[in-house]
């Protein structure tokens, strides 16, 4: 007898999710035999050292009933309160703690939440190009379809297109998602940038999502502007944040959500009845990193903005566009003569390099690019990579090398 199965239908909107390519660059690097340790570039793990509150209270808390709590699902209220100051010190705005302030199981988990609770199926969401596949990918899981606005490479950094964003703004998108700086691309926003965002979204009523995860990582003395310094936004823009970027607190998996109330209590249900909590144990050591001396957030821009210095000299000559904050940048295969994926086999193979190529990271921008991840290899080993290239194929790409998109 012939046993017949009905096979599981698949979802229209997962039609057009890609992975992000990381998990098969890694498995690849982890392959590789080389004379040289293999450069792990593909991820975005880090090396530096957390922050000093993390690890104690995260011990001290463990006896505590509350660390192994379901209550309360939508975050412990002295952690919203602590959120409500941080972000307070900043902008100078100040969240109801209890109404305007959701916790979430990291920063993308409230990505989602937000997206689930604005986007309805076939919505238009503003994106920028590049921007995170993870996010790229959230879009399509809430229904939503990405419009991606590109980045341009003017003077050697990524500059936001305007006239494009404005042009996708007034075709009433559901939401527009930035982040500043951005992801993979450490592209800035500067305050024009952000006066010219601000004029089209208030333009043309559409909200904005604000992904702060990264906002301090700032290179060569940029200065902080966040969206709630413009007048008129604090009542459109949602804040996602997340102790996993500037606090490198990666494996506790808290972020959050603050925005006006309407908005934030519906948010709200997104995450109880997707993760039902946020992650108990965290709640502790969360709130003593955010009251906590911020020193360490400096310390480590200053390695990054190093470690970046270090790349750059290294690819003298390569179309590799500068970025002004973030821990990743971006190499322009095409300009190279050469694809993503064939750029990120030479890099492991020639140089025991691991490095993921950006396709699906947001559009026709992304697809040329490679990304190099500098948060989790320190100094001595990203000097090593000249001497890598020597007598290699990868030597003759510094010489004339052919200009980076613009």
């Amino acid at each position: 007898m012939t046993e017949h199965r009905r096979a599981f239908k698949h979802a229209a909107r997962i039609a057009e999710v890609r992975g992000f390519g990381i998990d098969r660059t890694a498995k690849a690097a982890d392959a590789t035999r080389s004379d040289w340790p293999v450069l792990r570039m593909e991820n975005l793990d880090t090396d530096l050292p957390l922050p000093p509150e993390a690890v104690p209270e995260t011990v001290a808390g463990l006896e505590r009933p509350a660390s192994n709590s379901w209550l309360p699902f939508t975050g412990d209220l002295d952690l919203r309160a602590a959120i409500a100051d941080f972000t307070a010190e900043r902008t100078g705005h100040r969240y109801d703690p209890e109404r305007e302030i959701v916790i979430t199981s990291g920063g993308t988990s409230a990505i989602l939440d937000v997206l689930l609770a604005t986007v309805d199926p076939g919505d238009d969401v503003l994106l920028t190009d590049p921007t995170y596949a993870g996010i790229v990918n959230r879009v399509r899981l809430a229904g939503g379809v990405p419009k991606p606005v590109p980045y341009r490479v003017v003077d050697g950094e990524w500059r936001l297109d305007l006239e494009a964003f404005a042009e996708v703004a007034a075709a009433g998108p559901a939401i527009a998602v930035l982040m500043s700086p951005s992801m993979p691309s450490g592209a800035v926003l500067t305050r024009e940038d952000w006066d010219a965002v601000a004029a089209a979204l208030q333009a043309h009523d559409v909200p904005l999502l604000y992904d702060a995860a990264m906002e301090r990582l700032l290179f060569d003395g940029r200065p902080l502007v966040h969206p709630l310094h413009l007048p008129g936004m604090a009542d459109r823009t949602v804040v996602v944040g997340s102790l996993s970027k500037e606090h490198r607190m990666i494996g506790w998996r808290v972020g959050w959500v603050a925005g006006p109330a309407e908005l934030v209590e519906s948010v709200g249900w997104m995450h109880v009845y997707n993760t039902t909590m946020p992650t108990a144990i965290s709640r502790f050591p969360a709130a003593a990193v955010l009251r906590g001396d911020q020193g360490h957030v400096a310390a480590c821009v200053a390695e990054l903005e190093a470690r970046r210095d270090v790349i750059l000299d290294a690819l003298d000559g390569w179309p590799v566009v500068r970025p002004g904050g973030g821990w990743s940048m971006l190499v322009d295969a095409v300009a190279l003569g050469t694809t993503p994926q064939e750029l990120s086999a030479l890099l492991l193979e020639d140089a025991a390099i691991a490095a993921t190529p950006m396709l699906g990271w947001g559009g026709a921008v992304a697809d040329r690019h490679v990304r190099l991840v500098y948060s989790a290899e320190p100094l001595d080993r990203l000097r090593t990579i000249p001497e890598r290239f020597a007598g290699t194929r990868l030597a003759a790409y510094g010489s004339s090398p052919r200009s980076a998109a613009t």
